[in-house]
Protein backbone atom coordinates (compact mmCIF):
# COMPACT_ATOMS: atom_id res chain seq x y z
CA UNK A 1 0.00 0.00 0.00
CA UNK A 2 1.06 3.59 -0.63
CA UNK A 3 0.03 6.42 1.70
CA UNK A 4 -0.01 9.87 0.09
CA UNK A 5 0.49 12.95 2.28
CA UNK A 6 2.79 14.42 4.91
CA UNK A 7 2.66 13.96 8.66
CA UNK A 8 1.96 17.66 9.14
CA UNK A 9 -1.53 16.81 7.90
CA UNK A 10 -3.25 15.34 10.97
CA UNK A 11 -5.59 13.40 8.68
CA UNK A 12 -2.60 11.74 7.00
CA UNK A 13 -0.80 11.19 10.28
CA UNK A 14 -3.72 9.37 11.89
CA UNK A 15 -3.78 6.96 8.95
CA UNK A 16 0.00 6.43 9.15
CA UNK A 17 -0.16 5.74 12.89
CA UNK A 18 -3.11 3.38 12.43
CA UNK A 19 -1.37 1.41 9.68
CA UNK A 20 1.60 0.83 11.98
CA UNK A 21 -0.57 -0.08 14.96
CA UNK A 22 -2.43 -2.57 12.77
CA UNK A 23 0.93 -3.99 11.63
CA UNK A 24 0.27 -3.29 7.95
CA UNK A 25 3.33 -2.51 5.81
CA UNK A 26 3.08 0.53 3.55
CA UNK A 27 5.13 3.00 1.54
CA UNK A 28 5.00 6.79 1.73
CA UNK A 29 4.56 9.49 -0.90
CA UNK A 30 5.11 12.60 1.20
CA UNK A 31 3.38 15.11 -1.04
CA UNK A 32 2.19 18.51 0.22
CA UNK A 33 -1.03 20.17 -0.86
CA UNK A 34 0.72 23.56 -0.97
CA UNK A 35 3.40 22.49 -3.47
CA UNK A 36 2.46 19.13 -4.99
CA UNK A 37 -1.22 19.50 -5.81
CA UNK A 38 -0.93 18.24 -9.39
CA UNK A 39 0.86 15.08 -8.24
CA UNK A 40 -1.76 14.58 -5.52
CA UNK A 41 -4.53 14.87 -8.11
CA UNK A 42 -3.11 11.71 -9.66
CA UNK A 43 -4.43 9.95 -6.57
CA UNK A 44 -7.34 12.20 -5.61
CA UNK A 45 -8.84 14.60 -8.20
CA UNK A 46 -9.76 16.94 -5.33
CA UNK A 47 -6.07 17.48 -4.62
CA UNK A 48 -6.52 16.51 -0.97
CA UNK A 49 -4.65 14.17 1.34
CA UNK A 50 -4.56 11.51 2.58
CA UNK A 51 -5.04 9.00 -0.17
CA UNK A 52 -4.21 5.32 0.16
CA UNK A 53 -3.40 3.23 -2.89
CA UNK A 54 -4.22 -0.42 -2.29
CA UNK A 55 -2.13 -3.27 -3.74
CA UNK A 56 -4.62 -3.77 -6.60
CA UNK A 57 -4.40 -0.09 -7.59
CA UNK A 58 -7.68 1.05 -6.03
CA UNK A 59 -7.29 4.42 -4.29
CA UNK A 60 -9.18 5.30 -1.12
CA UNK A 61 -9.62 8.95 -0.11
CA UNK A 62 -10.61 10.74 3.12
CA UNK A 63 -9.15 9.50 6.37
CA UNK A 64 -12.43 8.22 7.85
CA UNK A 65 -13.13 6.04 4.80
CA UNK A 66 -9.53 4.79 4.76
CA UNK A 67 -9.62 3.89 8.46
CA UNK A 68 -12.93 2.10 8.07
CA UNK A 69 -11.39 -0.11 5.39
CA UNK A 70 -8.26 -0.73 7.45
CA UNK A 71 -10.37 -1.84 10.42
CA UNK A 72 -12.14 -4.29 8.14
CA UNK A 73 -8.79 -5.64 6.91
CA UNK A 74 -7.26 -5.83 10.39
CA UNK A 75 -9.89 -8.00 12.00
CA UNK A 76 -10.96 -8.12 15.65
CA UNK A 77 -7.51 -8.43 17.21
CA UNK A 78 -5.98 -5.31 15.66
CA UNK A 79 -8.87 -3.10 14.58
CA UNK A 80 -8.95 0.28 16.32
CA UNK A 81 -12.69 0.96 16.24
CA UNK A 82 -15.07 -1.57 17.80
CA UNK A 83 -17.46 -3.30 15.42
CA UNK A 84 -20.69 -2.33 17.17
CA UNK A 85 -22.37 -1.26 20.37
CA UNK A 86 -21.70 1.45 22.98
CA UNK A 87 -17.92 1.21 22.65
CA UNK A 88 -18.11 1.88 18.91
CA UNK A 89 -20.39 4.86 19.46
CA UNK A 90 -18.06 6.23 22.16
CA UNK A 91 -15.00 5.95 19.91
CA UNK A 92 -16.78 7.55 16.97
CA UNK A 93 -18.15 10.37 19.13
CA UNK A 94 -14.68 11.26 20.41
CA UNK A 95 -13.23 11.03 16.92
CA UNK A 96 -15.92 13.46 15.75
CA UNK A 97 -14.88 15.99 18.40
CA UNK A 98 -11.22 15.51 17.45
CA UNK A 99 -11.67 15.80 13.70
CA UNK A 100 -13.99 18.76 14.20
CA UNK A 101 -11.21 20.48 16.14
CA UNK A 102 -8.76 19.54 13.38
CA UNK A 103 -10.99 21.11 10.73
CA UNK A 104 -11.34 24.37 12.64
CA UNK A 105 -7.62 24.55 13.44
CA UNK A 106 -6.85 24.22 9.73
CA UNK A 107 -9.35 26.95 8.86
CA UNK A 108 -8.03 29.36 11.49
CA UNK A 109 -4.44 28.66 10.46
CA UNK A 110 -5.21 29.31 6.78
CA UNK A 111 -7.11 32.48 7.64
CA UNK A 112 -4.06 33.92 9.36
CA UNK A 113 -1.32 32.57 7.09
CA UNK A 114 -2.68 32.04 3.57
CA UNK A 115 -5.16 34.88 3.11
CA UNK A 116 -3.72 38.30 2.14
CA UNK A 117 -3.35 40.43 5.25
CA UNK A 118 -5.67 43.20 4.06
CA UNK A 119 -8.62 40.80 3.68
CA UNK A 120 -8.13 38.65 6.76
CA UNK A 121 -11.10 38.19 9.07
CA UNK A 122 -9.82 37.98 12.66
CA UNK A 123 -13.27 37.26 14.07
CA UNK A 124 -13.54 34.20 11.83
CA UNK A 125 -10.18 32.87 13.04
CA UNK A 126 -11.17 33.58 16.65
CA UNK A 127 -14.43 31.67 16.25
CA UNK A 128 -12.47 28.77 14.79
CA UNK A 129 -10.16 28.82 17.79
CA UNK A 130 -13.19 28.75 20.11
CA UNK A 131 -14.45 25.65 18.29
CA UNK A 132 -11.03 24.03 18.54
CA UNK A 133 -11.02 24.57 22.29
CA UNK A 134 -14.56 23.22 22.55
CA UNK A 135 -13.55 20.00 20.80
CA UNK A 136 -10.39 19.61 22.87
CA UNK A 137 -12.37 20.27 26.06
CA UNK A 138 -14.61 17.30 25.29
CA UNK A 139 -11.53 15.14 24.80
CA UNK A 140 -10.10 16.44 28.08
CA UNK A 141 -13.32 15.44 29.88
CA UNK A 142 -13.13 11.95 28.40
CA UNK A 143 -9.45 11.60 29.30
CA UNK A 144 -10.12 12.74 32.86
CA UNK A 145 -13.06 10.34 33.23
CA UNK A 146 -10.96 7.46 31.91
CA UNK A 147 -8.08 8.29 34.25
CA UNK A 148 -10.44 8.51 37.22
CA UNK A 149 -11.66 5.03 36.30
CA UNK A 150 -8.12 3.66 36.22
CA UNK A 151 -7.71 3.43 32.44
CA UNK A 152 -4.87 4.84 30.37
CA UNK A 153 -7.12 4.96 27.29
CA UNK A 154 -10.21 6.93 26.35
CA UNK A 155 -12.55 4.00 25.69
CA UNK A 156 -12.14 0.69 27.46
CA UNK A 157 -8.86 -0.90 28.44
CA UNK A 158 -6.98 -0.74 25.13
CA UNK A 159 -5.82 1.91 22.70
CA UNK A 160 -8.47 2.78 20.10
CA UNK A 161 -8.90 5.17 17.22
CA UNK A 162 -10.17 7.71 19.75
CA UNK A 163 -6.70 7.81 21.34
CA UNK A 164 -4.97 7.99 17.96
CA UNK A 165 -7.10 10.84 16.67
CA UNK A 166 -7.12 12.77 19.96
CA UNK A 167 -3.31 12.66 20.14
CA UNK A 168 -2.83 13.62 16.51
CA UNK A 169 -5.28 16.50 16.92
CA UNK A 170 -3.60 17.86 20.04
CA UNK A 171 -0.15 17.68 18.44
CA UNK A 172 -1.44 19.47 15.34
CA UNK A 173 -3.12 22.23 17.33
CA UNK A 174 0.03 22.76 19.40
CA UNK A 175 2.00 23.04 16.14
CA UNK A 176 -0.19 25.43 14.14
CA UNK A 177 -1.97 27.34 16.96
CA UNK A 178 0.77 27.37 19.63
CA UNK A 179 -0.75 30.19 21.68
CA UNK A 180 -4.17 28.61 21.98
CA UNK A 181 -3.45 26.77 25.23
CA UNK A 182 -1.56 27.90 28.30
CA UNK A 183 0.87 25.80 30.34
CA UNK A 184 -1.03 23.27 32.39
CA UNK A 185 -4.12 23.50 30.19
CA UNK A 186 -5.96 20.20 29.60
CA UNK A 187 -3.60 18.04 31.67
CA UNK A 188 -5.41 14.72 31.19
CA UNK A 189 -5.41 15.10 27.41
CA UNK A 190 -1.74 16.04 27.39
CA UNK A 191 -0.95 13.02 29.58
CA UNK A 192 -2.76 10.77 27.09
CA UNK A 193 -0.81 12.30 24.20
CA UNK A 194 2.45 11.81 26.08
CA UNK A 195 1.68 8.10 26.54
CA UNK A 196 0.77 7.71 22.89
CA UNK A 197 3.75 9.67 21.60
CA UNK A 198 6.07 7.36 23.52
CA UNK A 199 4.95 4.54 21.21
CA UNK A 200 6.97 4.14 17.97
CA UNK A 201 4.06 4.62 15.51
CA UNK A 202 3.38 8.03 17.05
CA UNK A 203 6.97 9.05 17.77
CA UNK A 204 8.22 8.54 14.23
CA UNK A 205 5.36 10.54 12.69
CA UNK A 206 5.38 13.64 14.91
CA UNK A 207 5.43 16.75 12.70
Amino acid sequence: MILVGRNLSPYTRRVAVSLDLMEMPFERRELATATDVEAIKGYNPLGRVPALELPDGEVLIESAAILDHLDEMAGPGLRLTPVAGPARRAVMRLCAFATGAMDKAVQAYYEETRRPEDVRWPAYAARGDDQVRAGLSELEKAARTAADGGSDWLVGDRLTQADVTATVTLDFVNTVRPGLMTDGDMPALHALAERCNALPPFAKTRP
